[in-house]
């Protein structure tokens, strides 16, 4: 999600690159659920995240949009994102003790805080987020292994991709909000609804369906 900040007042005043070593380790929270609450809307799932949601839960995402994900508008495009709970406003996936049950497979974002993103162009680097996390005493960890991703190169190649993809879209729907609906469908049939092969490759799956888009053809 796309935001208009002073990243002095939100951040250490540093950018990162996966390699570095960063103070982001709450060292396993510790019973702490304060980010899993009051999230709203703000928790979208990329191509990436859904992948890794449907098989980890081994289902689909018509099944997921039944009570675990929604759609709200997400700058300018419909987009998915985790649901929270009526009253408590939790997370859906935070069990009885406030943990999380999809921690092996849980979104980018989740993966990602208290880390920001911050894109220049078609890529981009990585911010401390100084006030979102409560947890003291923080250890550092270098980034790559606190995103705990396979391959974190193609990983971070992905969401630059994706980043700059929506973006041009976004450009399209300022233009013209007549659009939302079709560009947001035609991102949802093309990234979402249609099913991965839980047995191949993401990334590989994931551009071929970028290569369909350059041609016009459909999914």
């Amino acid at each position: 999600m796309e935001r208009n900040v002073d990243m002095k007042e939100v951040s250490d005043g540093r950018f990162y690159t996966g390699n570095d070593l960063v103070k982001a380790d709450c060292g396993g929270c510790q019973g702490c659920s304060a980010c899993c609450r009051g999230m709203g809307s703000s928790i979208t799932l990329d191509p990436f995240d859904m992948f890794c949601l449907c098989r980890g839960l081994k289902t689909d995402f018509d099944r997921l949009l039944e009570d675990r994900i929604e759609l709200n508008i997400a700058d300018h495009l419909i987009l998915p994102n985790i649901r929270m709970t009526e009253g408590e406003e939790a997370c859906v996936f935070l069990n009885r003790e406030g943990r999380c049950s999809i921690h092996a497979f849980r979104p980018g974002m989740c993966r990602l805080f208290p880390l920001g993103r911050f894109y220049e162009g078609d890529s981009f680097k990585y911010f401390l987020q100084v006030h979102e996390c409560p947890k003291k005493n923080k250890t550092k960890v270098k980034i790559k292994r606190w995103l705990g991703v396979a391959d974190p190169g193609r990983y971070e190649q992905f969401i630059g991709v994706w980043h700059a993809y929506l973006k041009g879209l976004r450009e399209q729907v300022k233009k013209d909000p007549q659009q939302i609906k079709e560009i947001s469908m035609g991102i949802l049939r093309r990234f979402y609804m249609t099913p991965y092969d839980w047995e191949q490759d993401f990334h590989e799956q994931f551009r071929q369906r970028m290569e369909r888009k350059e041609s016009g053809m459909t999914v």
